[in-house]
């Protein structure tokens, strides 16, 4: 262990930063390959569901938009290249969503009523209980135009879609296409005690485990769960923030009964022209998710995902919107890694687009707490395994 210097952190940098990207770029080109010609053969068997690869500006349900995909094209040239159906949440924990296909023409629902069904369509006497704050119900008429199939039975009661039993569908389609596509060797369905759809792909390195999610995308509108920006504040600018809230959103196939709003499309600019001004927001980015890989939060399910490291960076680029808090590492990294240990002691992050929410509500508190202790270890010592 060597003291926290400049020549340290350029040589963490190398040795292991630069070694993770390398490993990490290569598991996602091999995953994504594979889940490509998985789902490839998944639309084929059901039309309701499409390829990874029709994802974000690719996706059919937007091809006879031609100004969306115009503004979109122009927003998205000369940016790294973007897999935005998939999310990296740790070098071998990956979400990827799986786009449907034909609902179009989305509206938020104004009118609020209750539902008294389980998910397999039995009556209840007693209402299910309304959806938290990054949730929403999902009914089919809130499209202006939907295929037949998403009014059939298999995934839809009383006019609302249900993300349980499109699971249910979807899951079945996974088993089959991994037969007929002869990926046993490859992927594997993983057990589950939730609806969600888990999947093990082996790698040349590594086997990695990939949760696939049925996603509605929806590019037209912004919604209004996410209120932001938030007044006075002055990162990102306006231009960015008109940009990113064009891009939409989409609601993820997650839970029994409530969409999960997902921003992936947003955090990818936000993420993107970090440091136009010189910065060092990305380089602290990268070393602090080195860090929690190596010591504070190891492992293939770590309670501390990239997402959670990408939202700390994102309130404290809010905080600290001024080009001089981000000129000088040593103090910008330290800044950032308080922050994180704030949140991980409280156990409490906010979602980024929709505050209301708590990223940490459902994780383990003692293991929280054991990140804790770490990351208070190394604010009294700040000091790089460089072993």
């Amino acid at each position: 262990m060597k003291p926290f210097a400049d020549e340290d952190v350029e040589i963490y940098i190398q040795s292991k930063v630069e070694q993770r990207h390398y490993l990490v770029s290569k598991a996602v080109e091999e995953v994504q390959k594979i889940i490509q010609q998985l789902t490839l053969e998944i639309s084929d068997k059901a039309t309701r569901f499409q390829a990874i690869s029709n994802s974000g500006i690719h996706n059919e349900n937007i091809k006879d938009q031609p100004a969306l995909l115009a503004k979109w094209s122009a927003m998205l040239r000369g940016k790294r290249p973007f897999h935005s159906s998939i999310q990296v949440l740790a070098p071998s924990q990956f979400l990827i969503t799986v786009p449907l296909r034909g609902l179009t023409g989305y509206r938020e629902c104004q009118v609020r009523h209750w539902r008294y069904y389980t998910v397999h369509g039995a009556k209840l006497l007693s209402s299910v209980r309304d959806p938290e704050e990054l949730h929403q119900w999902l009914e089919v008429e809130q499209f202006s135009k939907s295929l037949q199939q998403w009014h059939e039975t298999d995934v839809n009661i009383e006019g609302d879609l249900v993300p349980a039993k499109v699971l249910i569908v979807f899951r079945e389609l996974v088993e089959k296409s991994i037969t007929s596509c002869n990926l046993s060797s490859k992927v594997t369905v993983l057990e589950s005690f939730s609806s969600v759809v888990r999947v093990a792909v082996e790698t040349s390195e590594s086997q990695v485990e990939v949760e696939l999610v049925p996603a509605v995308e929806i590019p037209t509108c912004w919604p209004e769960k996410a209120r932001w920006p938030r007044c006075l504040k002055r990162w990102p600018s306006q231009e960015k923030v008109q940009c990113i809230k064009s891009l939409g959103f989409d609601l993820l196939a997650r839970s029994n009964y409530h969409w999960q709003l997902c921003f992936s499309r947003a955090e990818h600019i936000l993420m993107e022209g970090l440091d136009e001004d010189g910065g060092c927001r990305m380089k602290c980015f990268r070393v602090l998710r080195q860090m929690k890989e190596d010591v504070w939060c190891a492992g293939n399910k770590p309670v501390i995902t990239a997402y959670h490291l990408q939202t700390v960076l994102f309130w404290t680029c809010e905080k600290y919107p001024r080009t001089k808090d981000w000129r000088c590492f040593p103090e910008a990294f330290l800044r950032l890694v308080q922050k994180l240990h704030k949140c991980v002691s409280q156990h409490f992050l906010k979602h980024y687009f929709v505050k209301n929410t708590n990223l940490l509500k459902y994780t383990n508190t003692s293991d929280l707490d054991l990140v804790a202790r770490k990351l208070a270890v190394f604010l009294e010592n700040p000091v790089f395994c460089l072993d």
